[in-house]
């Protein structure tokens, strides 16, 4: 896949996009910086504002940090984002999911895309217990 924009290394970046790597490496604790974050740094601004939301919301809270990168994992999955996919799989292999882990995810994503597809085809009305 080739990107449709310029990916921005560090030696090329201004000041702002540098703040925001560092940032990322910091607070991931790596050198790395993957090619999504790249790929933002063409707009300076969404770069820091998607960074900036992305650490809260992926930061330990009432979900635990590896819970989050399943979710992640399986809205991935349901948008086709295949770089996603692998980013977020990583991520979550970095944080200790289990092989095991795994292809118990990938069973509940399956089986998930499986029955929705059931309901949406018949129409199924929601039962009037599962509203809020």
């Amino acid at each position: 896949m080739m990107a449709t924009t310029k990916l921005i290394e560090y030696a090329d970046a201004a000041a702002d996009v540098r703040a925001v790597y560092d940032d990322i490496r910091a607070t991931r604790k790596t050198e790395f910086i993957n090619n999504f974050w790249k790929a933002l740094a063409v707009n300076p601004q969404q770069l820091r504002r998607t960074w900036d939301a992305a650490k809260v919301v992926m930061a330990a809270g009432a979900l635990d940090v590896l819970t989050k990168e399943f979710v992640y994992i399986a809205v991935s999955v349901a948008n086709k984002c295949e770089y996603c996919i692998h980013s977020h799989t990583a991520a979550a292999r970095a944080k200790g999911m289990t092989e095991a882990q795994y292809a118990e995810l990938i069973a509940v994503i399956g089986m998930a895309h499986s029955t929705n597809g059931l309901v949406t085809a018949l129409q199924v009305p929601v039962d009037e217990a599962f509203k809020v």
